[in-house]
């Protein structure tokens, strides 16, 4: 099995995903994907498992846009500072992608214990990002995950709407984003 073959399925469930919602076939896939309908069935053995596949390749590209690893923390505050940043950016570069993400998001597809599964380092990555800003006092007190949940939601409809618009993302408007997550979240 050839791993370049199985990232475009992955890619052409993708864009039908956005395009179509689950109504795409297997057999409109393996066109999209330029394969035959056949090779679909050599990496996945149904349309759930590659609906998951879809999923784990969101993920993983979420956690290396935005999971620090190595990088010398600064301060919780810093570090959050730089998510922030950094998710905009991961939202705003990929027309295509952020649209699969609000979709997927809003249409969740797998089971919870799939999706715990597939996204849980990631958002537990940011449910820690903000108990440290609590614990340093950056942070407001409440439940981690639903403060993160509210950022990342807020950051995704407001680019939304901006693309919406046909606008582009200023500096200025990045700079507003950040500053409007900062105000609600700031203790």
């Amino acid at each position: 099995m050839v791993p370049d073959k199985r990232e475009r399925i992955l890619a052409a469930a993708a864009r039908l995903i956005v395009r179509n919602g689950l109504q795409c076939s297997m057999s409109a896939i393996a066109e999209e994907a330029s394969v035959a309908t056949g090779s679909l069935y050599n990496y996945f053995k149904n349309k759930e498992e590659l609906v998951l596949g879809v999923y784990v390749r969101v993920s993983m590209e979420m956690a290396e846009s935005l999971m620090l690893s190595d990088k010398a923390t600064t301060s919780p505050e810093a570090d959050l500072a730089s998510y922030i940043e950094r998710y905009i950016d991961f939202i705003w570069d990929d027309a295509e992608r952020a649209r699969l993400f609000d979709y997927l998001d809003n249409n969740p597809l797998i089971s919870f214990d799939d999706a715990k599964a597939v996204f849980g380092p990631f958002v537990q990555h940011g449910i820690g990002l903000i108990e440290a800003a609590q614990a340093s006092g950056a942070v407001r007190e409440g439940l981690p995950t639903l403060i993160m949940s509210f950022m990342r939601g807020a950051i995704r409809n407001a680019l939304k709407r901006l693309r919406q618009n046909g606008s582009k993302l200023a500096p200025k408007d990045r700079r507003m984003i950040a500053d409007m997550c900062w105000a609600a979240i700031r203790r």
